[in-house]
């Protein structure tokens, strides 16, 4: 799907999304600097896997930090967490690096990835992630991401980061 039939889908299914155009973004701090004044959360996202080949889509805000060992056994991964290939990214949420987002569980069709999502996204006014190209962020409430994962079919698992302890609990 492209960034465009994403951003239709959206609007067919009754969730507002507001979309800005910046240049191309591909880390938190190279998105810190370039993509102006957007307000609300911002998104950092990880492309996880384990050792027996479960994937995993961590979304967290993008000042959190998250020690992989507390996370994998938090949600319950049965091995070691480690970032997943581009080749899977692509194969999987068809996107590349840079791209990342939570929008990217729309092409998870058979739902091989299971959604990590940080509880402080949904308790924030808005929340912003990139829709299938890191051209562009796309703005939304909480609300509206819970239904967008319902739609995709993907119930997720919801952790709060403690960063004083770089430490992840799930709720």
């Amino acid at each position: 799907m492209t960034s465009d039939e994403l951003l239709l889908y959206l609007t067919r299914n009754g969730i507002a999304a507001t979309t800005a155009e910046h240049p191309a973004l591909h880390t938190v701090e190279e998105s810190r600097r370039l993509r102006g004044d957007i307000p609300g959360l911002h998104t950092k996202n990880l492309f996880l896997r384990d050792s027996k080949k479960s994937f995993f889509l961590a979304v967290m805000d993008e000042a959190s930090t998250v020690d992989l060992k507390a996370l994998r056994t938090r949600i319950g991964a049965p091995g070691n967490l480690s970032f997943g290939t581009p080749e899977m990214l692509l194969e999987l949420l068809g996107v590349t690096p840079g791209s990342v987002s939570l929008l990217g569980l729309i092409n998870d069709r058979d739902k091989q990835v299971t959604a990590v999502i940080e509880q402080k996204l949904l308790n924030a006014d808005v929340v912003n992630c990139h829709p299938l190209t890191n051209e562009r962020t796309t703005s939304l409430v909480p609300a509206d991401v819970l239904k967008f994962l319902a739609l995709t079919g993907h119930e997720p698992l919801l952790v709060t980061v403690d960063d004083d302890r770089n430490n992840a609990v799930v709720l």
